[in-house]
């Protein structure tokens, strides 16, 4: 194994680290391995292209989600399955149709419910140190 390859990532993983789609990548980006170096660099002084694309789009589901504040799998039952431009994603916010409506719902009461669980379980873990250590 060459230290190379051990340092090179491919196109498809460099652009989910940078919330990027990748179809919308310049070919020769695509096309090549990027060293974690080129990968720092791209996050230090984005190209005019990739700072393009995180402006306008278009945006992967994952970013298209906590754009429209849901879950991926509320986008897939939205029947939002491509990659959406920031324009797209602004009349969604502006109109919202029911299902975002209905979405944005659910993931506030989900997200809830997990920093319920999560301070619960600080409580409790609370409350064992003091056991403990009586």
């Amino acid at each position: 194994m060459t230290s190379e390859n051990s340092q090179s990532m491919k196109p498809a993983t460099v652009a989910k680290k940078l919330g990027i789609y990748l179809p919308a990548t310049p070919q020769e980006f695509q096309d090549s391995l990027i060293t974690r170096a080129d990968f720092a660099e791209l996050q230090a002084n984005p190209p005019e292209w990739l700072a393009e694309l995180r402006r306008n789009g278009p945006h992967p589901r994952p970013v298209v989600a906590q754009k429209l504040n849901v879950s991926i799998s509320g986008l897939a039952r939205g029947g939002v399955e491509e990659a959406l431009t920031t324009a797209e994603i602004t009349a969604l916010l502006q109109a919202p149709p029911a299902w975002l409506v209905a979405e944005r719902s659910t993931h506030a009461a989900v997200r809830a419910e997990a920093q319920r669980v999560k301070d619960e379980a600080v409580k409790k873990d609370a409350k064992k140190a003091r056991t403990a250590a009586e």
